[in-house]
């Protein structure tokens, strides 16, 4: 059953351009969310509070592999798009193959993009001005917006204790 939420980043384009035609507030963010918990639901409900539309990027299993190593994702991408679809504050889903997400935010129209309290700079600090997407954002008048994570809540945390059983 294909979810009516999910789209490729094509139809999302066109959602935001029709959305900011209209005058509406557009949130993006993006994530792996594998093994959902209460931190990816806090986090993607305090996105969809700054606007009325939410559309969440996920990364593929690729460019998960790419950056959390062998064995991850634990749950695949179109299971994790569907259970993320699936969330009451999600208007959109789209699975993106980039690590870096500034070619997809460069074909979209967003206000505000948000990413969890958890992402650092390689250096480990946490200036905004220093993330990846930061210049393009500004440049397009959105803003960018770190919110807190839920301490103890991840994925990592999930599957170390998984396996301690």
């Amino acid at each position: 059953m294909k979810n009516r939420k999910i789209k490729n980043i094509s139809e999302i384009a066109k959602i935001t351009k029709e959305a900011k035609r209209k005058g509406l507030r557009v949130v993006t963010t993006n994530g792996t969310f594998d093994i959902l918990h209460v931190g990816h639901l806090r986090a993607i409900e305090i996105a969809k509070s700054r606007g009325d539309i939410l559309i969440v990027g996920i990364n593929s299993d690729s460019s998960v592999r790419a950056y959390k190593g062998k064995g991850r994702p634990i749950v695949g991408e179109k299971d994790r798009a569907e259970m993320i679809a699936g969330l009451q504050a999600v208007d959109y889903v789209f699975i993106f193959t980039d690590r870096d997400p500034r070619p997809w935010l460069k074909k979209i129209h967003t206000d505000i993009h948000v990413k969890g309290g958890d992402w650092k700079n390689p250096d480990k600090s946490r200036a905004i001005s220093t993330i990846v997407e930061a210049p393009l954002l500004k440049g397009k008048g959105a803003e960018l917006l770190l919110v807190n994570i839920v301490r103890g809540k991840s994925t990592t945390a999930l599957i170390k204790k998984i396996k301690k059983l």
